[in-house]
């Protein structure tokens, strides 16, 4: 029985690819003498501000690096946030009015978190594990095990929805049932996920934010099977 739902945030309940994309850039511009093309960036493996700095720079820096970006992402956010993705909102508040306790487990800094939570109306979440609270990032599962800490939940208790491998991989070693938010994507991009989280394993993939409702309230349904629903949506 599920008695509490985790979410990955960016990607999964809000778009800030055009936004950390930009700030990431920005960043990095004054110590690399220019702008890194995208493709560059994306070797950089920018799933963790402070730690793609660090990978980067050398330690002074990769702090003051990553100050930049926190003026950065404040300072575009008004016209770079891409908002919160359609459903998210009512997905949200439905799993309020059943009580049921909600968390974040995010590769997001805290004031990265503090500034998006500050400007945009997700609700409270009983719990906000960022990336200061963890050694190490995702995949590790320290993250989602603190989660479950604070709410006094079993694995099996919980669910984490997410967006990426690292998602479901943290998910598996951590013993948390995995749903697959699909709704931001493409059929190419789902095509190509789902292929890599196959054989980490999937609870469900989930086309729209109201289908995770939907499932939490047939949980006589297989653990292991996949929503008919979903299916239908990959040739659109």
């Amino acid at each position: 029985m599920t008695r509490g739902v985790l979410f990955d945030l960016d990607g999964t309940l809000i778009d800030t690819w055009d936004l950390y994309i930009e700030a990431y850039i920005r960043s990095f511009e004054p110590h690399f003498k220019r702008r890194l093309s995208l493709e560059e960036l994306l070797r950089l493996r920018p799933t963790s501000e402070i730690r793609v700095f660090r990978r980067a720079l050398a330690a002074p820096e990769a702090a003051a690096a990553h100050r930049e970006f926190l003026r950065q992402y404040r300072t575009l956010h008004p016209t770079l946030f891409g908002g919160v993705y359609a459903g998210v909102l009512d997905m949200l508040d439905a799993l309020r009015r059943r009580e049921l306790p909600l968390g974040l487990v995010t590769g997001k800094s805290r004031p990265a978190w503090e500034i998006t939570a500050s400007l945009v109306g997700l609700g409270p979440f009983q719990v906000v594990v960022t990336d200061e609270e963890v050694r190490e990032a995702k995949p590790d599962p320290e993250g989602l095990f603190l989660a479950l800490a604070h709410l006094g939940l079993a694995p099996a208790e919980a669910l984490y929805v997410g967006d990426s491998v690292v998602d479901a991989q943290a998910a598996h070693a951590a013993g948390i049932p995995f749903a697959a938010a699909l709704w931001a994507k493409t059929r190419e991009e789902r095509e190509k996920f789902l292929a890599h989280v196959d054989p980490v394993g999937i609870w469900r993939e989930l086309a729209t934010p109201d289908q995770l409702i939907r499932q939490i309230q047939d949980p006589a349904r297989s653990i292991h099977e996949r929503t008919r629903e979903c299916s239908g949506t990959r040739d659109q």
